[in-house]
């Protein structure tokens, strides 16, 4: 900065205005410098740091796979060892439901029953039982139902057993079949065209259309279950909400445009609740604010959200409460730590690890006990936390990202802070995080909805196949029976039999 020692003035107080000036000028400067370098760090750790720094885990499996299968080529050409009575078996179990199939090496038959040393007969002491696993290639098959017609000589009548209704009008795809390509797509996230390849291998042809026909024919049957699944979550007076991103094709515009998911999660396991875990997805066309409180206008309890400022408006009836996530706020110190190693941002994360800390220990405990040990321990850390983080922001510069994320602590304090009025409340919303990663994963592999109609179909399939998977149910097996008994008639007011933690299997699949 050029300063003219000529024209000063003669003033003492205009002197000091203009030393108060420049140096407000340059703490201005110097902090812009400092807010724009930390944001060039940040993207380039976002676009680079997954290639130049780090491993991806997926490429490191790949290549640990090829060292195994190495390894094991190697193993493979050495004698068997002969095991001893004594070694204890170093692999798990096979589990019990899988069908076993003997194969018998006698050595009595082969010998005649004689001893091949002395010619004396032979008799049983036992047997020495091995298991391998096998696998047995899927299979395709042809369903033929006859439907055999009888006639009366006397009057002519022609009796017939009626046909069974299909899930697909007129189409070829059985109960199974529909569940394996659902649960192949949603599930396992394997695009339609592959699954058509697949099947192509197979010897029969069927087109990627058809397949998308009979996902929208299976989610026809699946909406209702899906809205008793809704209903049953937004009763709870406990929920996590987020929302992410889902690319849509826009056929109009020859690209894609971007649609929502909306996520709702059900998790009581943490305070030890009764309520099954659950999570449901809505797909919406847009992330306005009225989306969420459409879904929840029959919401009543807390909300355990991020920073969307839309979520707000959900509390002007009075009838929901906001909890704040503490890992968002973290996020933000990490960001800065990671780019700078600033020591102001490394002392906040120290202290929020403090509170976690506490938190795992209380993790399973019941509401009463999380409350009690919440106001003994985590209380003095956050009234700590709160002087130090006021204490902090007049230091810097208004525009710097450290700024940045101290206000955004502080205009959440009173959403961080409730769980230590209620031991029901978590510190963040990692179980809803965790149940956008399937979405995260659909756009990867099968990239975009086709049409709105297909990120609803996408939501329904994905709400029912998540929530089988956080209560131990297997995917293909829960849908091929709901589906199978939906087609056979079962009625609308038993649905609440259908949910996923509520479901029995009524009879094993005909073979």
């Amino acid at each position: 900065m050029q300063l003219d020692l000529a024209n000063l003035p003669s003033d003492t107080e205009q002197l000091h205005r203009l030393v108060r000036d420049m140096a407000h000028k340059l703490e201005h400067r110097d902090g812009e410098i400092e807010r724009l370098r930390l944001i060039v760090k940040q993207l380039q750790r976002n676009q680079f740091g997954r290639r130049s720094e780090q491993l991806d885990p997926d490429q490191l499996a790949l290549g640990l796979e090829d060292i195994e299968a190495d390894i094991s080529e190697v193993e493979a050409r050495q004698p068997t060892p002969i095991p001893t009575s004594d070694e204890r078996p170093k692999r798990k179990v096979l589990p019990d439901h899988l069908p076993r199939h003997d194969i018998v090496l006698d050595a009595h038959g082969a010998s005649d029953g004689c001893c091949s040393g002395c010619g004396g007969a032979l008799h049983s002491i036992g047997e020495s039982v091995s298991e391998m696993l096998d696998y047995v290639p899927a299979e395709l098959r042809v369903i033929r139902i006859r439907r055999p017609k009888y006639a009366c000589r006397t009057c002519g009548t022609v009796v017939q057993t009626p046909a069974q209704e299909r899930p697909i009008a007129g189409g070829l795809a059985t109960p199974a079949l529909l569940a394996q390509v659902l649960v192949a797509k949603y599930c396992d996230h394997l695009p339609l065209y592959r699954q058509s390849q697949i099947f192509a291998r197979h010897g029969v042809e069927l087109a990627r259309s058809t397949l998308a026909g009979w996902v929208g024919g299976a989610c026809w049957w699946l909406k209702a279950l899906h809205q008793k699944l809704c209903d049953s979550v937004f009763a709870s007076p406990y929920l996590f909400a987020d929302d992410t991103p889902i690319p849509v094709l826009d056929p109009g515009r020859g690209r894609t445009k971007t649609g929502r998911f909306w996520v709702y999660a059900r998790e009581e396991r943490p305070w030890g609740g009764q309520a099954p875990s659950a999570v449901i997805y809505h797909f919406a066309p847009d992330r306005k604010a009225e989306r969420p409180k459409t879904h929840l206008v029959d919401f009543k309890g807390v909300l355990h959200v991020d920073g969307y400022a839309g979520f707000e408006q959900l509390t002007t009836k009075g009838n929901i409460t906001l909890a704040a996530c503490w890992a968002h706020t973290r996020r933000k110190f990490y960001d800065i730590a990671e780019a700078d190693k600033a020591p102001l941002a490394l002392e906040a994360l120290r202290r929020i690890a403090e509170i976690y800390a506490i938190e795992a220990q209380v993790r399973g405990q019941s509401p009463a006990h999380r409350l009690i040990t919440r106001r003994a321990h985590s209380k003095p850390l956050i009234e700590r936390l709160h002087q130090w983080l006021n204490n902090q922001l007049p230091r810097l510069g208004g525009r710097s990202k450290l700024a940045e994320a101290i206000r955004y602590a502080l205009s959440r304090w009173d959403g961080l802070t409730r769980f230590l009025d209620d031991g029901h409340i978590d510190l963040d919303t990692n179980p809803v995080e965790r149940a956008i990663r399937p979405a995260a994963l659909g756009r990867k592999n099968h990239l975009f909805a086709g049409s709105d109609g297909g990120g609803e179909r996408w939501a329904v399939v994905c709400s029912l196949i998540e929530t089988c998977k956080l209560n131990g149910v297997e995917p293909f097996a829960y849908l091929r029976d709901i589906l199978t008994r939906m087609v056979e008639g079962h009625t609308v007011n038993r649905l609440d039999e259908l949910l996923p933690w509520n479901w029995k299997p009524e009879s094993a699949p005909a073979n």
